[in-house]
């Protein structure tokens, strides 16, 4: 018989982006947890004044159990490309300007690396869940692989056009969600954490 982790029965998603979003439920669905997007209650995203990863999931973990008096699960990821000093890093939604347009984020990508052979990048993924008036827990995922240009495939979100994990020539946005899981640095931070509330069960 498997046995299910303990996670809260009901939680809320902390993020208004529908790509992290849908990634989350899929990983939560087998666990039988309820999710409830942070939109759908009307709450509003903070500010993300962090300058890692865990620090903005953490802030926007709280904000969000606060808020809605449930515990709360916030991801803080991004795209990290050493050749540029570890840019777009926390601020790879914003290099796509106040639209956060990716098609842009991307252009910009190729052009600031220019000529380089260096195509070495990652995908870093920190999960906060915060209980209300409790502590906050991180837990942290992340994929190597090397950049593709130009974008390929319309699958996923954000940078998985563009972005090839290392020992597969597709890139995210080519595989299904299904094929993108078993390199995904989400779903590797999500493991991390059920393994954790299993240990406590």
């Amino acid at each position: 018989m498997t046995v299910r982790p303990a996670l809260p029965p009901r939680l809320v998603i902390a993020t208004h982006n529908a790509g992290k979003a849908r990634e989350i439920e899929d990983l939560l669905r087998p666990f039988r947890v309820e999710a409830v997007g942070a939109a759908a209650l009307g709450l509003s995203e903070p500010e993300e004044t962090g300058e890692t990863f865990e620090a903005n999931a953490v802030l926007k973990a709280r904000a969000a159990a606060e808020a809605s008096g449930l515990p709360a699960l916030a991801d803080d990821s991004g795209l990290a490309v050493p050749a540029l000093g570890g840019a777009p890093g926390v601020r790879s939604a914003r290099w796509g300007g106040p639209g956060r347009d990716f098609t842009l984020a991307m252009a910009r990508l190729e052009r600031e690396l220019g000529g380089g052979p260096d195509r070495r990048a990652s995908f870093h993924c920190a999960l906060a869940l915060a209980r209300p008036g409790g502590g906050v827990r991180v837990f942290e995922g992340r994929v190597d692989g090397r950049l593709r240009f130009p974008p390929r495939g319309a699958n996923g979100f954000g940078y998985d056009p563009c972005f090839a994990p290392d020992g597969d020539d597709r890139t995210f946005g080519e595989m299904t969600p299904a094929e993108k899981a078993a390199f995904n640095h989400r779903a590797r931070a999500f493991a991390r954490m059920t393994a954790a509330a299993d240990r406590r069960a």
